[in-house]
């Protein structure tokens, strides 16, 4: 069998659906994995061994439809479902699965403060979409596999950190998912530790006024390195501090302790770090710390964001609790690599 997944971005979307195409694979070893994916995340799946192959999209979607064509698909797993994905189902004309949104749920959250949203994360949706083919969900998480070729070494860091440190995720997709310059000097004044920031060029700006509270401690990684070369230090951290981020789900895929920071969006709408069978609420992984301020009237107020806050206080993220953030981080700093507390 023949089966194309299709995921078009982004970073934390695209590696919360590797459990899919593990449990797949490896359930079905006949099975021919392929997965179609916009081409600058190719860098999230271009190691991974469970796809036998990988097709991009460009800017037109009629220029890749082609040469899906020409393999001859089985199935396709829709795990965008969006009018793209629904055109490729349609030019390809074979049986396909999608994957339920939750969008009404998602709505009447944002807008009313209801919450119908399942508990699980998104994963248990995605996996619903195999589970006629008889594939069970393995409970081994999240998969992240950096080509050998990008790995960095000691010498890409000070030595000041080769023996531990906490990576903190400053970026953010928008600006309401981001911790203010002012918080994060706020943690890391409480954190004992040395800091490594990490983030692209466009926080470079940030990591500098943070990173000169103190040069020694703190090591400015903003916009140095790329997608893999930042993963692989997330990979060799000891604890994780981030905001709701692509980074923080390759850090859960490293089953990395991670305290994660919630501003305008929820963990409600399952997208929380997720380590192979836990929830957001009934279940928590005893490796993550959830904080978002529930309780705000307005929260959350989008499921993506927005450039300011929509009511101008930014509440969500200005009064989270550092002093509870940077004990945690104390408390997963003492855990050795691979165990749980």
């Amino acid at each position: 069998m023949k089966i194309l997944l299709i995921r078009f971005s982004s970073i934390g979307d695209i590696v919360l659906t590797t459990p899919v195409v593990r449990c797949l694979k490896l359930q079905m070893p006949e099975a021919e994995i392929h997965y179609l994916t916009k081409r600058a995340f190719k860098p999230i799946l271009i190691a991974n061994p469970y796809i036998d192959q990988l097709h991009f999209l460009d800017d037109n979607l009629d220029e890749i439809i082609p040469e899906l064509q020409t393999e001859h698909f089985d199935l396709v797993i829709d795990l965008h479902k969006n009018i793209r994905s629904l055109k490729v189902k349609r030019a390809l004309n074979v049986p396909a699965k999608s994957f339920n949104k939750k969008n009404v749920e998602k709505w009447l959250l944002v807008n009313f403060k209801i919450n119908w949203m399942p508990e699980q994360s998104i994963v248990a949706r995605y996996m619903a979409t195999v589970s006629t083919l008889g594939i069970v969900n393995d409970g081994k998480g999240l998969d992240y596999f950096i080509p050998p070729e990008t790995k960095l070494t000691n010498n890409d860091v000070p030595m000041s950190h080769w023996a531990g440190y906490v990576a903190c995720v400053i970026g953010g997709s928008y600006q309401t998912k981001k911790l203010p310059v002012a918080k994060w000097k706020e943690l890391i004044n409480k954190v004992p530790f040395p800091v490594m920031l990490i983030g692209g060029p466009e926080d470079k700006a940030d990591g500098r006024e943070i990173a000169e509270m103190d040069a020694v401690k703190i090591y400015n990684s903003c916009g140095k390195f790329n997608l893999n070369e930042s993963a692989w230090l997330i990979e060799k951290s000891k604890v994780v501090v981030s905001n709701d981020t692509g980074m923080m789900h390759i850090a859960a895929a490293f089953k990395k302790p991670i305290i994660s920071l919630w501003g305008n969006t929820s963990p409600e709408m399952g997208m929380f770090p997720y380590y192979g069978s836990n929830d957001w609420k009934t279940h928590p992984s005893p490796l993550s710390l959830l904080m978002n301020n529930q309780d705000l009237y307005c929260h959350p107020c989008s499921k993506l964001g927005y450039a300011k806050c929509p009511k101008k206080h930014f509440r969500c993220m200005n009064e989270l609790d550092m002093e509870k953030a940077a004990n945690a981080v104390k408390k997963y700093w003492l855990i050795p690599n691979g165990q749980t507390p």
